[in-house]
């Protein structure tokens, strides 16, 4: 709101919302020059956040696309796959019942060395969501997971900040 606040933000604009893997990508509009982006990503969220602010941080811009990057701090939680993908799969219902047919974005949970341990549930989800999205029109899933991996199928180091959950920009570079 204080974003908002200060400068309007512009119709028909791209939003990204999800957690502080958006909300750390500071440099989110270079990366996409040409396109004009609202991040409204929050640190620690989840999925049934998004849901509880959906009439604050999606509806009123109206965007023309919707981009989400969710469901990570949700497995780190303790919860499973199939309550990630029960979570997208309201969200996903929320924002068309609300916009329409505009594009929904999933990307997808990324593997951190954090969160290494949580990497079986991660690609559950992550297939789960994929396998929904493919069934639907105006909707795509973006594959981030396989590509942070080294090849011995681990999250690679030289992506991530210190405290090995959050991106540098060699990771959102990735994205």
């Amino acid at each position: 709101r204080r974003r908002d606040s200060v400068q309007h933000p512009p119709a028909n604009a791209i939003l990204f919302v999800g957690s502080s893997s958006f909300r750390k990508w500071t440099a989110v509009q270079n990366d996409f020059p040409g396109y004009t982006i609202i991040n409204r990503g929050f640190g620690g969220s989840m999925l049934d956040d998004v849901i509880r602010y959906a009439g604050q941080i999606i509806y009123p811009y109206r965007p023309r696309e919707v981009v989400i990057y969710c469901g990570d701090n949700d497995l780190a939680a303790g919860k499973s796959a199939k309550k990630v993908f029960r979570r997208f799969v309201k969200l996903y219902d929320m924002i068309r019942k609300h916009l329409g047919n505009i594009d929904i974005v999933y990307v997808s949970i990324k593997p951190s060395p954090s969160r290494q341990k949580l990497m079986p549930e991660m690609e559950k989800a992550n297939d789960l969501i994929r396998n929904f999205i493919a069934q639907r029109s105006h909707a795509s899933f973006v594959d981030v997971y396989h590509l942070m991996l080294n090849q011995q199928g681990r999250p690679m180091d030289n992506l991530f900040a210190g405290d090995k959950l959050h991106m540098n920009a060699r990771g959102y570079k990735i994205w």
